[in-house]
């Protein structure tokens, strides 16, 4: 990947936000909608950078076009989401203050570069101001950096490529037309530094029987056809327990990493295990009901915002439940 300078040095008075991600579909959108409110609220255009994703094994291609359709403007906000991030000369200065080294100083970005720009972009969105630099560079995670509206606005614009959709379609007709169905998404991490999910996993027997209390007291709610249960994870073990249990649960074939290797959202799996999360993704913000656990996973985020009840996990008190009603937003408790 070619340092900043290389690839964003340029003369010009057209000023930008780069949102610059690498990482699962679920960050990647949460933090695009991050950028994009300060592109809209400053009068910029908004690049949108994904090139070296996890997804493709190709560094130079940008992974936005591959799974989604090309778009020009988000609400009035320009948008350059090709592969012309390659020759895009974009003008200094930048912020966070880091992007104005020379290229040679910034092929290596160490973990606490990345997350003082987390805390330099957090002071900058939160400040309601705007800064002198031309481009605004946003590569961290900018999970709740943003308010729902903008997430709403990001999801409402953005659609995948016609042939996720199309596979996203034919799923929908064959498993959930005429059911209610509850979905289930269980982000393991399968041998991955699962960071702030990591204290929902610190007893795995806990933890499974929470996920199965949660789809009892799902099945539970007031349903007006057939209940199906529908599961996401990302970790053939789960999905192998869970089947065990629950006789009426459902999955969509996929590739999984062998045990304890990692991740779905790897380069491994190719193209199709891209498409594979969208298509997840997006059918779980098609279910009546949705279980995310543990409820920190952006992932899941999407159904979070459109699926009509969630039912999500309290960490300081795990036989706690909540179940949310996004029509009211209402937070009964079990």
């Amino acid at each position: 990947m070619m340092g900043p300078r290389s690839q964003m040095m340029g003369s010009g008075k057209d000023r930008f936000v780069v949102s610059r991600r690498r990482t699962g579909f679920g960050d990647c959108i949460w933090s695009l909608a991050a950028a994009w409110s300060y592109a809209q609220r400053t009068g910029r255009t908004l690049a949108i950078d994904w090139r070296g994703s996890c997804y493709l094994d190709q560094p130079f291609t940008n992974a936005f076009p591959v799974f989604f359709e090309p778009i020009q403007d988000i609400a009035g906000v320009p948008v350059i989401c090709d592969d012309q991030v390659n020759e895009l000369s974009l003008p200094g200065p930048f912020f966070p203050p880091w992007w104005n080294k020379p290229s040679i100083h910034c092929v290596f970005r160490p973990d606490e570069q990345i997350f003082r720009e987390r805390e330099e972009l957090r002071e900058l969105f939160e400040a309601q101001g705007d800064t002198e630099a031309n481009t605004v560079v946003c590569d961290a995670c900018l999970m709740w950096r943003c308010d729902v509206d903008a997430e709403l606005q990001i999801f409402r614009s953005i659609k995948p490529r016609p042939e996720i959709e199309a596979r996203i379609d034919a799923i929908y007709q064959e498993h959930f037309k005429d059911h209610s169905i509850i979905g289930v998404h269980v982000r393991h991490g399968n041998g991955e530094d699962i960071m702030e999910h990591a204290p929902y996993w610190a007893d795995p027997e806990l933890a499974f029987r929470q996920v199965c209390t949660a789809i009892r007291k799902a099945k539970a709610l007031p349903h007006s056809r057939p209940v199906k249960v529908f599961l996401c994870t990302d970790s053939a073990q789960v999905r192998h327990d869970l089947s065990g249990v629950i006789p009426d649960l459902f999955t969509i074939p996929k590739h999984f990493q062998a045990d304890r290797a990692g991740p779905l959202h790897s380069a491994a799996l190719g193209v199709n295990g891209g498409f594979s999360a969208l298509v997840e993704m997006y059918l779980l913000g098609r279910c009546d009901t949705v279980i995310r656990f543990p409820p920190t996973s952006a992932f899941s985020r999407y159904a979070r915002l459109f699926a009509p009840r969630t039912i999500e996990f309290d960490l300081n008190d795990p036989g706690r439940l909540s179940l949310i009603d996004n029509s009211s937003e209402h937070l009964p408790t079990w």
